[in-house]
């Protein structure tokens, strides 16, 4: 493909996840340039067999690309994403920065590709927290089916979510309980080796957490201003891929069978959803895989209308890297051609 795409944050864990997809989707080594910051120029990083020379964000100029995928944390793109903007370089941010700003689109492909048009406000679009992301692209069938009036979220969040600092936490404190070892906590408030955390981003006044605040707000922006939601983000001893047990107040009836005939048929959804031993998906078998997996569908008790069901995502793949790249394919195809 001709498109020149810089990829921002190209040597951290999302940032060399865009470059392997990108590989994959065979665009083309020249037309790709991994950017970091001035600690990171001149390493290099894989591309498919090729390996490519990061370029420091401080010099390099942004008209050379016409989409540029940041992922380099918040305090870069406040800084940088407006100025590669304003060079004419349509900026995919992954950071919370830009999220929830009305001029800014904020984009599942599978939810609400229509929206992506008012990309033209600011030359900006920011890709939706990764929690947000699986749970949107299962919800949008069900929402299609009946009007989703209410969710109930609890989500179980892998360590990689949390960036490379976070997976060596989890894997020195696992490796030095074996050998009596004590680690201090560095990324996280407690030990999350054997653990679980119910507690990730700030508190906020109301008692919830910045994440959780994310996934009601982002849902809102994305899917539907009037659907209620209430998320507890938990932290969990995985590496990659999240986790959410999700309840859901419809409107009117929907049966399960309708649920799973909706899902089986969607974008972006894998059905795995058998009443036995086995018959559901885990973080381990959703790991390096681009769907959103949707198991344990059954009528929720406690819920007027309600259903419930397991929703299961490989965060830095969907809830990221991936969800960025198929916002750029979309601008390509749409936009750019």
């Amino acid at each position: 493909m001709s498109i020149n795409i810089a990829v921002v944050g190209a040597t951290g864990n999302v940032g060399r996840e865009m470059l392997s997809i990108l590989a994959s989707k065979k665009f083309d080594s020249k037309n790709i340039f991994p950017v970091a910051s001035s600690r990171s120029e001149g390493s290099q990083v894989e591309f498919g067999e090729d390996q490519l020379t990061v370029e420091s964000i401080e010099k390099f100029d942004p008209s050379k690309a016409q989409i540029a995928l940041f992922s380099a944390g918040g305090s870069t793109a406040d800084e940088w994403a407006p100025k590669f903007a304003e060079k004419n370089c349509i900026v995919i941010d992954n950071s919370s920065n830009f999220r929830m700003h009305n001029d800014v689109p904020l984009i599942v492909p599978e939810v609400n590709p229509g929206a992506l048009k008012d990309f033209k406000n600011r030359n900006i679009i920011a890709n939706p927290n990764c929690s947000t992301i699986q749970m949107v692209v299962a919800l949008k069938p069900l929402h299609d089916l009946c009007k989703i009036k209410k969710v109930i979220v609890s989500t179980y969040q892998s360590v990689s979510g949390a960036g490379k600092a976070g997976m060596d936490e989890l894997f020195d404190q696992t490796k030095n309980l074996f050998s009596d070892e004590i680690k201090d906590n560095l990324k996280f408030t407690k030990p999350i080796a054997f653990n679980v955390i119910p507690h990730i981003d700030k508190f906020m006044e109301n008692g919830y957490t910045k994440e959780e605040q994310k996934m009601s707000e982002e849902t809102n922006k994305i899917l539907d201003q009037d659907i209620r939601v209430s998320a507890t983000c938990v932290r969990v001893p995985v590496f990659i891929g999240h986790s959410e047990a999700i309840s859901i107040e419809f409107e009117n009836h929907v049966s399960v069978e309708d649920a799973r005939l909706a899902l089986k048929n969607a974008d972006g959804c894998t059905l795995l959803d058998e009443r036995e031993d086995g018959g559901y998906v885990t973080p381990k078998e959703c790991a390096g895989n681009d769907d959103t997996y949707i198991s344990r569908i059954r009528e929720d008790t406690a819920l007027e209308n309600g259903l419930s069901i397991w929703v299961v995502s490989d965060n830095l793949r969907k809830g990221a890297a991936l969800n960025t790249i198929q916002i750029a394919e979309m601008l390509i195809k749409d936009y750019l051609n």
